[in-house]
């Protein structure tokens, strides 16, 4: 079953595809060189060889994502059962995991919200101030309120969540929707 951007599940669907798409590229990089050895002819052994390099730039774009991402699994059935009550107070994402030039931050769930952006990023290592600067940036590079943050602890985003007045008693300026598109296009 195909996995969006966004939806419960898609780390670690996205994770089996990666995995696939490297095996895939590892195999034919190895087939090419190997079929070097069943050829007496210089052009085609040089061909195959070249081939063979060139293959190996698409599996590392492949790569680089995915071993960056690894460590990050979808969380417990548990956490989307507490998190899906607040659904119907903005546009809720599971599974995102954003990057800035120093950091990789996976947010287990975000609301996105006509009052800003609510992450929750359990990784230990966060540098919350920092993210949530470089990230306020890109989202006002959008042409977005810079209103997104971020939450470390589990109970503390439920708790910030349980505070919201639903979407519906806002007025609906069509922000709440981009703002949820450009967070997923962050997303890797």
């Amino acid at each position: 079953m195909k996995k969006q951007k966004g939806e419960y599940g898609y780390r670690n669907y996205r994770r089996k595809v990666q995995f696939g798409e490297i095996l895939f590229g590892a195999a034919a990089i190895l087939i090419q060189l190997f079929a070097r050895n069943f050829t007496d002819n210089q052009a085609a052994k040089n061909v195959l060889t070249l081939m063979a390099i060139l293959s190996v730039l698409p599996t590392a774009n492949v790569a680089a994502p995915f071993l960056a991402a690894v460590r990050y699994g979808t969380p417990g059935e548990e956490f989307r059962k507490k998190v899906s009550v607040y659904a119907e107070k903005g546009i809720l994402l599971y599974d995102l995991v954003v990057t800035t030039k120093e950091q990789i931050l996976p947010f287990d769930a975000a609301m996105v919200h006509p009052t800003g952006v609510f992450a929750f990023c359990p990784a230990e290592k966060t540098d919350v101030k920092k993210a949530e600067k470089t990230l306020n940036a890109a989202l006002k590079a959008q042409r977005l309120d810079p209103n997104l943050r971020i939450i470390t602890e589990e109970r503390q985003f439920l708790k910030r969540l349980d505070g919201l007045k639903p979407a519906s008693a806002y007025e609906d300026d069509g922000s709440v929707d981009y703002a949820a598109g450009v967070l997923k296009s962050m997303s890797m």
